[in-house]
């Protein structure tokens, strides 16, 4: 459904009346197409503190093809960085926290439209105490510039493991890129592991199997478009009731449809035998709502909830796992929502589910990894502009495309971009994590 608001604030009779009302102005975000597949501008490198990985760091910028600068430009507009890359990785006392200050106070303004801030941290230490205080505090900084920089810009906070500097250039890549343009105020951690060589950055699934479940529509069919897109073999799942809404999508992509209830008990040994090769990726996005208060919803409408959102997840996961059919190297992203993080009225069944999926993710990420060879992620969409947000009253759904830092509603395709960065097999170091795709939403964490 289009919004109207925001098409309204990108004329000047919208500008001029929404500034003088005080209200929000929310800038029309750049995502990725084959015309604009990069940022439009350079990207500033600084650094606060003696980092011991700038070398590393700069090298791995480089490698991703940006054209990559020390100093920032504010009178040349075509100069002006599209994303600015620090590197707080030293930053070990709250004095530190005067660095991050020194190198981003004079340069935030020159940041492009939609621009991206990526701050570099690592994992706050449960051995020194001013250590752990100085890490936590980039937190707190990086989402309250989340909420103050306006104009479609990002900010993030990714904490890289300084023995594993190169596992970071899939997420790099990700971040400073159009795909992320409806991430923001997120903090990503990363592992020591080892990235999967990646032969052509513009098909990173290349050779590789994946499955989508609830694929037949809305967000599950974007996630299946997008994972082509990237060179991926997709399979797209659905329940039989939706077969031929299922068959258009995937004969669109050049997918295999397959009709199926994720429910069922034998829904594992299905998808088993119909991926004699195994698969590289599985998607868990099929779900459902019944939504009502606690006190009003009998039995019948929290238990289905419960079981296409949770239950199935953690069935059909476990036996493929056991079963071997997610391939070495392989990865599953689940669908959380910000429901399941900061909770919603009448929506006890639907936000516990949700809940649960991060819980698995977070749970279940270590040991795949070190059992199977297999990393566990979740993506937690916020406001997503769908046929069933289309349908919710006129004032709840404009308070949920506004209550985020980017003032709009996000795309399927930005939860797609998302699950096809966690997808990627550069992505090895991305596990147990759990991103937002919400525009930095004012609810919840």
């Amino acid at each position: 459904m289009a919004d109207r608001y925001l098409h309204f604030t990108g004329t000047a009779p919208g500008r001029f009346l929404t500034r003088r009302l005080g209200l929000p102005q929310p800038a029309h975000l750049r995502r990725w197409s084959p015309r604009t597949p990069t940022l439009d501008g350079p990207v500033l490198h600084l650094t606060a503190g003696d980092s011991t990985v700038t070398e590393e760091l700069a090298a791995l910028l480089a490698a991703t093809g940006l054209d990559v600068t020390e100093r920032a430009t504010r009178d040349d507009r075509a100069k002006r960085p599209a994303g600015i890359v620090l590197d707080a990785t030293a930053v070990v006392t709250p004095g530190g926290l005067a660095g991050v200050h020194a190198a981003l106070h004079p340069v935030i303004r020159s940041l492009a439209l939609g621009g991206r801030v990526v701050v570099l941290g690592v994992r706050p230490s449960a051995d020194d105490h001013h250590q752990a205080a100085a890490q936590q505090a980039l937190e707190g900084f990086v989402r309250s510039l989340g909420k103050e920089i306006g104009r479609g810009a990002t900010v993030q906070l990714l904490r890289i493991d300084p023995e594993g500097v190169a596992g970071a250039e899939s997420t790099l890549r990700f971040l400073l890129s159009p795909r992320s343009a409806y991430v923001s105020g997120q903090v990503i951690e990363l592992t020591a592991a080892a990235p999967a060589p990646v032969a052509d950055w513009a098909a990173p699934l290349a050779g590789r199997t994946a499955l989508v479940t609830g694929a037949a529509r809305g967000i599950g069919a974007s996630v299946a478009s997008v994972l082509a897109r990237d060179g991926a073999r997709v399979i797209c799942l659905d329940v039989p009731q939706a077969r031929d809404e299922l068959a258009r999508t995937a004969d669109a992509l050049g997918a295999t449809a397959l009709p199926l209830d994720i429910t069922a008990p034998d829904a594992a040994e299905r998808i088993a035998a119909a991926l004699p090769d195994g698969l590289d990726v599985l998607v868990h996005n099929a779900g459902i709502t019944r939504d009502r208060r606690l006190a009003n919803m009998p039995a019948d409408r929290w238990a289905p909830v419960l079981d296409v959102n949770l239950d199935s997840v953690l069935r059909t996961t476990d036996a493929l796992l056991a079963a071997g059919t997610v391939n070495r190297g392989g990865r599953i992203v689940a669908t959380a929502s910000i429901a399941g993080i900061a909770g919603n009225n009448g929506q006890t069944n639907y936000a516990a589910s949700k809940a649960g999926i991060i819980g698995l993710a977070r749970a279940l990420a270590p040991r795949a990894a070190a059992d199977h060879g297999v990393t566990v992620n979740a993506v937690a969409p916020g406001f997503i502009e769908t046929k069933m947000t289309a349908a919710v009253p006129l004032l709840i759904r404009e308070a949920g495309r506004r209550m985020n830092s980017l003032g709009q509603g996000g795309l399927p395709v930005d939860v797609a971009e998302t699950t096809a960065w966690f997808a990627q097999p550069a992505s090895t170091a991305v596990n147990g994590q759990v991103v937002r795709v919400c525009g930095q939403s004012l609810l919840g964490a």
